[in-house]
């Protein structure tokens, strides 16, 4: 017996969420749990493409902005024709359906540590900001003679401080509702066991009426290093893997001096070396120009994913020698080959570390193949094949292109660890963020328009499908058993469960009427402590009320 469950996704961006919510599957008393797509809604025109091409289900594109929010974020009154988007608008959208669990994702630019405090404090970003309760309201609104049984909300780290006054308008408004809720921090590379870290914030409500069960965290898996992601994929510019696996152009210098930078290292090595040539004309972030390990995991995926900023995977120590020319992220840090990338970002090869040093070389050729010529003596025999793997058909050409020169296609420049350090394509972020390179339905992972930067950004705004999946499946048993008016004991530790109340502290307190539940079905656990201490909370400050 099946039994589907359904889902809306508002801020919904390219679907990394939806995918990661159709992929679950779960199993209880012989009743197997899937969910549904009823829509995504999302402001961006080609994301809403995206969205229909990855997961298969219905996107529409909403403006969320009440006017005046709209007025104050884009400077100008909004187009003949707009409109404020009303609660019956979003019934309407998922099809007169009423969802039995809604998943927000706004905008977290405003929140981001990457935007400046004072920028973030204007009036443009805290119209943005909004996005958050008004996105909430109009659900709440929109669905309120059958409320959504799971309400999430997910967003940077950073939205506990930036945005504490809104979430505490999203509190009281869940609290109205009746929902029990739970916030706290994640690593979706830990949940999702990708190649990258990537901490996110997430408050995940239950409604008290409809889920008897609680609500656990899902499992931690191992992350990854990068290699171990990307090292299955065709080297970059492969033609098989399309558009998104092109190598990004960058200028001569620029590959120089990912060349000269160790793989782990950043842009501050290049104070070290004895010219000053390629030394940086600025003093960038910290991060900026970074190489990243192969053996390594990444850090975060970004949607500036570029090799000149910080903070994003831009650039690898890829040990997989061979080359394609093509355009993408990478930012002077070359990330290890084995190991984790960072959080991918996405916008453009400038503002995180999107290159790898690639050890990939895997031939031994015979004698004189590779050879480089000198350019001062004649040429050895042009034989037919004529090409660098056959033969001595290169030549030491003294006249390096200049400084602010693309060469097309991009060179290789083999580093003193062995490894090409170069920067990230797009299909290898998006592939870090645990979107897969082909779809269920055959198709291969292609995304609207053309170009790069969008597409790194839409990448490094998603929710990483492997990660959704992991809180996908804790959802749907939940659900599961609550539909049979039943609970179960787990191992991992509670997101969410019954008569529990955030405070500021962080710290959650169980009612009597929890602890009553407890004693009756394990007296012993509950009087060795192993159930509050170890099974019930699994983690530090949490504690019962009264006397241990």
């Amino acid at each position: 017996m099946t039994r589907e469950f359904t889902v809306l996704h508002l801020f919904s961006g390219i679907g990394g969420a939806a995918l990661g919510f159709q992929q679950a599957v779960e199993e209880y008393k012989g009743v197997v749990g899937r969910f549904r797509t009823l829509a995504g809604i999302d402001v961006d025109p080609e994301a809403c493409a995206d969205f229909e091409y990855i997961t298969g289900a219905p996107a529409i594109q909403m403006d969320l902005f009440s006017r005046a929010d709209y007025e104050s974020f884009h400077g100008h009154e909004p187009p003949p024709g707009w409109q404020e988007v009303t609660a019956g608008d979003l019934l309407a959208a998922t099809g007169w359906e009423h969802p039995d669990v809604v998943f927000l994702s706004p905008p977290c630019k405003g929140f981001s540590g990457l935007l400046p405090v004072e920028k973030s404090r204007s009036e443009k970003y805290q119209a943005l900001n909004r996005l958050v309760v008004r996105g909430l309201s109009l659900v709440v609104e929109a669905y309120q003679d059958d409320l959504p049984a799971v309400i999430m909300l997910e967003n940077v780290p950073r939205i506990t401080s930036r945005g504490e006054c809104l979430l505490r308008q999203v509190k009281h408004l869940l609290g109205k509702h009746g929902y029990a809720f739970h916030e706290g921090f994640h690593d979706c590379g830990e949940l999702g066991g990708l190649g990258q870290h990537r901490k996110r914030y997430l408050l995940i409500a239950r409604l008290e009426q409809k889920m008897t069960s609680f609500i656990y965290k899902p499992p931690v898996k191992r992350v990854k290093s990068i290699g171990e992601i990307i090292g299955p994929l065709p080297m970059p510019d492969d033609p098989r893997m399309g558009l998104l696996h092109r190598l990004p152009r960058l200028q001569w210098k620029t590959w120089v001096r990912l060349a000269l930078i160790p793989a782990g290292g950043d842009w501050r090595y290049l104070d070290k070396i004895a010219s000053v040539r390629y030394r940086l004309e600025y003093v960038p972030h910290n991060g900026a120009f970074r190489v990243g390990r192969w053996d390594e995991p990444a850090t975060t995926i970004t949607g500036s994913a570029n090799v000149r900023g910080s903070n994003a995977l831009a650039a690898i120590a890829d040990p997989r020698l061979p080359h394609r020319d093509n355009r993408h992220p990478a930012v002077y840090q070359v990330v290890k080959w084995d190991e984790p990338g960072p959080c991918v970002t996405g916008t453009r090869f400038g503002s995180g570390a999107p290159a790898v040093g690639d050890p990939r070389i895997g031939c031994r050729p015979r004698n004189g193949t590779y050879k480089v010529q000198a350019w001062n003596q004649p040429s050895a025999t042009v034989i037919g094949a004529g090409d660098i793997h056959a033969g001595a058909a290169a030549v030491a050409d003294p006249r390096i292109p200049a400084d602010d020169k693309r060469p097309d296609p991009p060179p290789v420049i083999i580093a003193l660890d062995g490894t090409w350090h170069r920067p990230l394509t797009t299909l290898e972020l998006a592939v870090l963020q645990g979107f897969p390179i082909s779809l269920p339905n055959g198709q291969p992972l292609k995304l609207a328009g053309k170009s790069d930067a969008r597409w790194r950004e839409r990448i490094g705004n998603a929710v990483p499908p492997p990660a959704a999946k992991a809180i996908a499946e804790q959802i749907l048993s939940a659900l599961l058993v609550s539909e049979k008016g039943e609970w179960v004991l787990g191992y991992t530790g509670f997101w969410v469960h019954e008569n529990i109340a955030s405070v500021r502290t962080g710290k959650f307190f169980a009612t009597e009427g929890l602890r009553g539940i407890f004693k009756s079905f394990c007296p012993d656990m509950i009087s060795s402590h192993i159930l509050s201490k170890q099974i019930l909370y699994g983690q530090e400050g949490l504690k019962w009320p009264g006397k241990d």
